[in-house]
């Protein structure tokens, strides 16, 4: 294997890495504060949809890491670039919450129920049949299927949650139609991400606790991966999957020394 350039840039995801279940996770308040000292180009990415950066922002403040508003990357803010790309000052029919409801907004998307150029899923608590319903009977009269995010289940405190994959299925089996997902692991994501920071894959590593979500797009963007075990993946779901992260660690707190 060809030795890779030293990192000059990060990505890492948010749930499982450097919080879980709404509590830090040791060791990355050092990792934050070390990334900022050095000048070195990061984003905090995550695949939920649902919050805006700056709700994200003063999310994790409360809980004493401070990412600056621009250093945060969601699949929504993805999605709505993607869209702005695809088909600038469309239509959606969207179901989600404000995160993504803004991002469209803030591209200059009207928001919709009446013969729509796309219908757009993402992350809410609060998904409802009347909801569902509608977005079905406007992919089957030809609007474009859109998905923030392929996750299946999303964690909480009382177990997993169904999320936007799950439900994105369900309009699937309804309609015959597969949306487009835009998160990860579409490298499309990443390299948005990279582009917003001015930073090259060939220097820059991911940090995730999914395989198949993080890793993957680390893996198909050209990044290093780092894969941390306090999230989802345990040591022993590593072999099971048809690729391997870069390397394996404990935790953030592993990456302290390595900025």
């Amino acid at each position: 294997m060809a030795e890779r350039r030293p990192i000059e840039s990060w990505l890492t995801d948010m749930d499982g890495v450097l919080i879980h279940e709404g509590v830090p996770i040791p060791g990355a308040d050092r990792f934050l504060k070390r990334l900022k000292e050095s000048g070195r180009p990061f984003l905090v990415l995550t695949n939920n949809s649902m919050y805006t950066p700056r709700d994200l922002h003063a999310r994790l403040s409360r809980m004493g890491l401070e990412v600056p508003v621009e250093n945060i990357w969601t699949s929504a803010l993805a999605t709505a670039q993607f869209l702005d790309d695809q088909r600038p000052g469309g239509t959606a029919y969207v179901i989600g919450e404000a995160g993504l409801t803004t991002a469209l907004h803030d591209i200059g998307y009207i928001l919709t129920d009446t013969a729509p150029d796309y219908v757009v899923l993402g992350e809410t608590r609060t998904y409802s049949f009347e909801a569902l319903t509608k977005a079905i009977r406007l992919i089957n009269d030809g609007a474009r299927f859109i998905a923030t995010n392929p996750d299946e289940t999303g964690p909480s405190t009382e177990g997993a949650l169904p999320a936007t994959g799950s439900v994105a299925a369900l309009i699937t089996k309804a309609t015959g139609r597969a949306p487009y997902f835009v998160g990860k692991p579409n490298p499309l994501m990443m390299r948005a991400g990279l582009n917003a920071i001015g930073a090259h894959s060939e220097s820059s590593a991911m940090i995730g606790d999914r395989m198949d979500t993080d890793i993957l797009a680390g893996l198909e963007a050209g990044m290093e991966t780092f894969l941390v075990l306090t999230g989802l993946t345990r040591p022993g779901d590593v072999d099971r999957h048809p690729f391997v992260p870069s390397n394996v660690v404990d935790s953030i707190a592993d990456l302290v020394d390595r900025i």
